[in-house]
């Protein structure tokens, strides 16, 4: 193969969070293959390379790899830098690793640069600091929307409830009832404060606030919509002190 892959993280939404290697990485490369969320401010800075959509449809899981593997695959063969750009970073439910693996296997050189995730950046521009001295000293990350194919869960919720001070939940929206009444069951207090973002970083950032009890009510009546990411924790408490948006 002549060409190497680059696995970059474009971050959540904001183009100026971009990181330095990625821009020089975009104004360098032969190819950009990118997602649905990358912005199109990001992708004026590859003004010379051919850019090739490969974002997935909703419910379309193991037939969009395949085919944006075949992709890289092909390009890697007639072109010398691919930048596969992804949303957020590439190795936090980006499937970079997935990629990557695909890429070894067929001894193609690729490398990571990584990128703000979502999670973190969604809440910072809210002004919610995942980690507090006083009120967190951890943070996990959950996708709330797992790879359907599998044969059941691998989150844990009802135990999670206990395990974390802050959690933050990626592409969970569509779940989020579920999800908080499996968390109260686990023991969470019924007033553990609950925070929806959706658009994060970007102009159309829009927040929410409530409870484990009803923070799905409210999403609903107010039309909140994907991209989005779901904060619990009694740092999200903090937000109407420290927003700076």
């Amino acid at each position: 193969m002549t060409g190497k892959v680059y696995l970059v993280g474009a971050g959540p939404g904001d183009a100026k969070l971009i990181t330095i290697r990625a821009a020089d990485l975009l104004k360098k490369a032969d190819v950009v293959l990118y997602d649905r969320l990358v912005s199109k401010s990001i992708l004026l800075l590859a003004k010379s390379a051919k850019k090739v959509y490969v974002g997935r449809a909703v419910g379309d899981d193991a037939g969009h790899q395949n085919s944006t593997n075949s992709i890289m695959l092909q390009y890697s063969k007639t072109h010398k830098n691919i930048v596969r750009l992804k949303g957020g970073d590439p190795m936090i439910f980006g499937r970079g690793g997935e990629e990557a693996e695909f890429l070894k296997s067929h001894r193609i050189r690729y490398e990571f640069v990584p990128g703000i995730t979502s999670g973190i950046g969604s809440a910072t521009y809210a002004g919610i600091p995942l980690t507090h001295r006083r009120y967190s000293s951890s943070v996990v990350f959950v996708t709330g929307h797992e790879d359907p194919t599998k044969k059941s869960e691998s989150v844990k919720w009802r135990n999670l409830a206990r395990s974390a001070d802050t959690i933050v939940i990626m592409m969970g929206l569509s779940r989020i009832g579920i999800i908080c009444r499996q968390l109260e069951s686990g023991g969470m207090k019924k007033d553990t404060p609950v925070a929806v973002i959706s658009d994060g970083t970007t102009k159309k950032q829009k927040m929410i606030t409530g409870t484990i009890s009803d923070i799905a009510k409210k999403s609903k009546s107010q039309k909140m919509t994907a991209p989005a990411n779901i904060i619990i924790g009694r740092v999200v408490s903090l937000s109407g002190e420290l927003a700076w948006r």
